[in-house]
């Protein structure tokens, strides 16, 4: 740590007791650096599970205080005609402006595309959509996977076990783990991090070809998360509506939380996407 100017240095004492005195200090350092340490490698989760930072928890407001910044829209759904050039299109212009990669921008656009006919007294953002990914796995990047061309996870993005351990709440397996691998505790699945019971009562195949949704498909996945949004019944774009279906979307102690780092990520993508 860089001593403050101006404060005058003490003078080294050549008696036993400043040697003394001296060696103490030091061990207390020591001891608080070596604390530092285990404080920041102790612990480690995913980002969907990792407590709020402080700068995020002063950024974002109390819950019920306001919305994210109003978002560019994506483009108007024309039902009868192919709406992939638009989309792709608006993608790549966002994405130059927010660094979210254009593929995933390109299912968030679509979510609020479809939401509007879909949920219309919703009005979901897909700003919010991209906030949640953001938190969840960082568009699906989280650990070096990345999404491809088709909109796949290349690396399956599976949360911790929701079994009681490190503050977490239990869960018991709803799926015979066919979604996350696991048996006996769920755990949130996909880029967009939604639990099993909730996909199987929300899915959605965003390209509409008839095949099964899935979870780490980030078109199926975004779509889905929107749904659970939207069947709050809550109107985002009034606070308490926004805040109430954000923090259902995490459920949990640590809802409130989760909602503050989405709206801080939300928030920044909306102004920089203007």
């Amino acid at each position: 740590m860089t001593e403050p100017a101006g404060r005058p240095r003490a003078k080294r004492s050549t008696s036993a007791g400043s040697r003394i005195a001296y060696g103490k200090i030091a061990g207390t350092v020591a001891l608080l650096a070596a604390g530092v340490v285990l404080i920041t490698t102790v612990g480690v989760t995913p980002p969907d599970d990792a407590p709020a930072a402080d700068g995020t928890q002063t950024a974002a407001p109390m819950p019920g205080v306001a919305t994210p910044e109003s978002a560019p829209p994506a483009p108007i759904d024309r039902p009868n005609a192919s709406d992939a050039a638009r989309l792709t299109a608006w993608a790549k212009r966002i994405a130059r402006k927010t660094t979210i990669p254009a593929r995933a921008l390109a299912a968030y656009g679509r979510t609020e595309m479809w939401m509007r006919s879909e949920a219309p007294d919703c009005r979901l953002s897909w700003a919010t959509v991209a906030g949640i990914a953001d938190v969840a796995s960082e568009h699906g990047t989280v650990a070096g996977g990345r999404i491809d061309r088709d909109g796949m996870a290349t690396t399956p993005i599976l949360g911790p076990l929701r079994d009681g351990t490190n503050g977490m709440a239990k869960v018991p397996d709803t799926d015979d783990g066919t979604l996350d691998g696991a048996a006996r505790w769920d755990r949130a699945v996909g880029p967009l991090q939604i639990m099993p019971k909730r996909w199987h009562r929300w899915r959605a195949r965003a390209t509409r070809d008839g095949k099964v949704p899935d979870p780490h498909n980030i078109d199926d996945a975004a779509l889905t998360a929107g749904r659970i949004l939207c069947g709050t019944k809550a109107d985002l774009a009034h606070p308490n509506g926004w805040w109430r279906a954000v923090r259902a979307y995490r459920g949990g102690h640590d809802a409130a939380g989760f909602a503050r780092k989405v709206f801080t990520s939300a928030d920044r993508y909306a102004e920089l996407a203007h």
